[in-house]
């Protein structure tokens, strides 16, 4: 009968120790993605900014949509893709100068 016991708990041992490397493991393939974004400036909607930009100080706060002084973060290789896509933050056109571009 010990025999048995120590058999049973040595095998949940085992059957703990391999979820838990299974947990870190796909925790870690998380974190790597995560980490795979870039900034992508002038394709924010109004209030979904993810950064500090002229005229106010924090994230969520930019009231104007596809702001080209205002990023959100997307996955890596996405925002060339965007339609207004910039990785870099770009001078804020006039009302008048974008009506031009159309």
């Amino acid at each position: 009968m010990q025999t048995q016991t120590i058999l049973s708990s040595a095998l949940l041992s085992l059957l703990a120790a391999g979820a838990l490397g299974a947990a870190s493991t796909a925790h870690a393939a998380d974190k790597m993605a995560a980490s795979a974004t870039q900034k992508c400036y002038g394709v924010n909607a109004a209030m979904k900014n993810d950064c500090q930009s002229p005229g106010h100080s924090c994230a969520g706060q930019d009231s104007k949509a596809r702001d080209p002084q205002a990023f959100v973060a997307v996955p890596a290789g996405l925002c060339a893709k965007l339609d207004g896509g910039s990785l870099q933050a770009q001078a804020a056109m006039s009302h008048d100068a974008m009506m031009k571009k159309s």
